[in-house]
């Protein structure tokens, strides 16, 4: 669910974006995972872009600098605000448009990666 205001959808920066984090069991075991339920059709669209488990590094670096780029509101629930940054994610042998997902935690000040799909 997207905040509007006059039809308008809310841009803003991710919150401490420098302290966000993206664990390495985030990428290996879900995002790059051939075999997560979920994380598998993820993984061969991210492969196709030249991301796989043994460089998971490199793909938390360019999520970290697509953090920076404006962000969407999105659902704040119990658990804390979501938040939407599209952009291109360029990876070591292609490049797509993506959407990624960030959440504050209710209590918390820094934004953690909830998931990364196609645009």
């Amino acid at each position: 669910m997207t905040r509007t205001l006059c039809a308008l959808e809310i841009y803003v920066k991710l919150p401490n974006v420098e302290k966000a984090q993206i664990p390495e069991a985030k990428l290996r075991e879900y995002l790059l995972s051939t075999t997560h339920t979920i994380g598998r059709y993820k993984a061969r669209f991210l492969a196709g872009l030249g991301f796989t488990s043994e460089n998971w590094t490199e793909l938390r670096e360019r999520l970290q600098s697509l953090a920076r780029q404006d962000a969407e509101l999105g659902e704040a629930t119990e658990h804390g605000e979501k938040y939407l940054v599209s952009g291109t994610l360029e990876g070591p042998i292609g490049s797509a448009e993506v959407v990624s997902v960030w959440i504050v935690m209710a209590g918390d000040d820094f934004p953690r990666l909830v998931t990364v799909y196609p645009r």
